[in-house]
C-alpha cells in the first residue's frame, strides 16, 4: 500500500469515528443549533435583516468538518461560513516547484509529501508541470508523510537530496528539532517553505474591508493545530486591533458549532475576545519549547504566497548558522522576491480569491469542469486541506443532507 493510499484510509477511518461521535451527541448539536438560530435573530435586530455575519475558518481540516458534516446547511443564511487561507500547499509559488522539479530531473531526489506530489506549476521543465510529471520522466521524486521517513530513507542511500519543506507553524517545530538534534544526514538538504498565518489572517480581512460591496469578515474560527504552538496568543491583535471575536476551536462538528455559538454569542453584547474552544489541546501561550527551536533555527521573512503576493513577515528561512542544511545556499536557489514575483495561477483560476474569502469554488469557471480532483489545475484542487477539493469531494448532499434531517433542520434551511 503507498503512502497516499495509507493516508486516504486513515483519513475514512478518522471521517467514520468523527461522525459516530456527532451522532452520539446529536442533543447537543440541536441545542447549539437552537442557539445559533436565536443568538442569529438577535443580531439581525441589532443590525438590520439581510446583513451576513461573515465568520472565515483558517484551518482546511475546519473547512473540511464544515462542508463534510453540512455545518452550513445548520445554520441560517444570515451567517455565511468562508474559507480562509488554512491550506499550505495552495500557497506555495509556482516557482518553488518549478525548482524542484529541475532538481529532480538533474538527479537529485526530492522528498515531498503526497498532496505537493501533483501540485502544477504555470511553466513547464522539460515536458514536465509536476514532481508526478518528472518522476514519469525519470525524475527523483520519493513520497513520504514525513521528514523523519525522508532523514531515514536518505540515510540508507546516501545520495544527494532535499526535503521540500512545506507548512504552517506546527510542522515547522519538527524541521527545527530534526536540524537542533543533528538528526539530517550530510546528503540531505531542507528547502523551507514554511508559511505563518497571523501574516494571511491580517491580510484577508483587510482585503475584505477594502470593498464596502464586500461584507466584513465579522468573526474568526482560529486554527487549532496552529495554535498548539503558537498558542491563542498569536491570535489577540485580530480581536484587539479589528474588533473581531476569535475562537479557537477543536475540529469536531460539536466544536465548530459551539465556535460559532460563541461568537455570535459575542456580537450579540459587542464584545471582541480571543478566546479557546479547544482548551484539550491548546493554551494561551503556547508550546514554548516549540516556540524556542523555531526561533532558533528559523528566521522571518517576508514571503510570496501564491495567488496573492508577498505579504511582510509571513514566512521562514534557515538561519545562517544552519546554512548546510539549506538547500536554497546548497544548490545556488535564489529566492523570490517582490521584483521578481510574476502572478502564479492559471488562466481562469481564482484559487487567490477563494484562499481569502473573496469567492466561493463554485464560483470558478474552472471548478469540476477542467478542474476536478481528479485532473486538478488550480492549487487548491490538489491539497486534501484546499478548499475546492473538499467542496469537489464534499460539497453536496449525502451525509450533509442526513445530518440536517436528524436534527430536525432539514425543511428550514435545505435550500441555503
Amino acid at each position: 500500500m503507498s503512502n497516499e493510499e495509507s493516508m486516504t484510509l486513515a483519513m475514512i477511518k478518522a471521517a467514520k469515528a468523527l461522525e459516530e461521535a456527532f451522532r452520539s451527541n446529536i442533543e447537543l448539536a440541536k441545542a447549539f443549533t437552537r442557539r445559533i438560530k436565536n443568538l442569529s435573530e438577535v443580531l439581525e435586530k441589532k443590525y438590520g435583516t439581510g446583513f451576513k455575519f461573515k465568520i472565515m475558518d483558517f484551518c482546511g481540516t475546519h473547512e473540511w468538518t464544515i462542508t463534510h458534516f453540512g455545518i452550513r446547511s445548520l445554520i441560517p443564511p444570515s451567517i455565511e461560513l468562508v474559507a480562509g487561507p488554512g491550506c499550505p500547499v495552495c500557497v506555495t509559488p509556482s516557482y518553488f516547484i518549478e525548482e524542484a522539479i529541475k532538481l529532480s530531473l538533474d538527479g537529485v531526489i526530492v522528498y515531498t509529501y503526497g498532496d505537493v506530489y501533483k501540485l502544477r506549476s504555470i511553466r513547464s521543465i522539460k515536458g514536465a508541470n509536476s514532481l508526478s510529471d518528472a518522476k514519469a520522466l525519470g525524475g527523483s521524486v520519493r513520497v513520504v508523510p514525513s521528514i523523519i521517513s525522508a532523514i531515514r530513507d536518505a540515510r540508507s542511500h546516501g545520495k544527494e537530496a532535499i526535503f521540500l519543506g512545506i507548512g504552517f507553524e506546527t510542522i515547522s517545530s519538527g524541521y527545527a528539532q530534526a536540524i537542533l538534534q543533528e538528526m539530517i544526514p550530510p546528503n540531505l538538504t531542507l528547502m523551507s517553505l514554511v508559511k505563518l498565518t497571523p501574516p494571511a489572517m491580517f491580510h484577508s480581512i483587510d482585503i475584505l474591508r477594502e470593498k464596502p460591496t464586500e461584507s466584513p469578515i465579522m468573526g474568526v474560527i482560529a486554527p487549532g493545530h496552529v495554535s498548539t504552538i503558537t498558542g491563542a496568543k498569536a491570535w489577540a491583535p485580530v480581536s484587539e486591533n479589528y474588533g473581531i471575536p476569535v475562537v479557537v476551536s477543536g475540529f469536531e462538528p460539536i466544536d465548530v458549532l459551539a465556535s460559532i455559538v460563541e461568537i455570535l454569542r459575542q456580537l450579540s453584547r459587542g464584545e471582541a475576545k480571543t478566546v479557546i474552544e479547544y482548551t484539550r489541546a491548546v493554551s494561551w501561550h503556547g508550546d514554548l519549547v516549540a516556540q524556542s527551536m523555531i526561533a532558533k533555527v528559523f528566521e522571518t521573512v517576508d514571503d510570496a504566497w501564491r495567488g496573492i503576493g508577498f505579504l511582510p513577515k509571513s514566512g521562514l528561512r534557515l538561519r545562517r548558522e544552519y546554512a548546510k542544511y539549506d538547500a536554497f545556499r546548497e544548490y545556488k536557489l535564489e529566492d523570490l522576491i517582490p521584483e521578481k514575483w510574476k502572478y502564479d495561477l492559471p488562466p481562469g483560476c481564482r484559487c487567490a480569491e477563494v484562499i481569502i474569502g473573496k469567492a466561493k469554488p463554485i464560483q470558478c469557471p474552472l471548478f469540476m469542469k477542467k478542474c476536478s480532483p481528479n485532473t486538478p489545475i488550480g492549487p487548491c484542487m490538489v491539497s486534501i486541506e484546499g478548499t475546492c477539493s473538499i467542496w469537489a469531494r464534499f460539497g453536496a448532499g449525502g451525509l450533509a443532507d442526513d445530518i440536517a434531517k436528524s436534527l430536525d433542520l432539514f425543511k428550514n434551511f435545505s435550500n441555503k
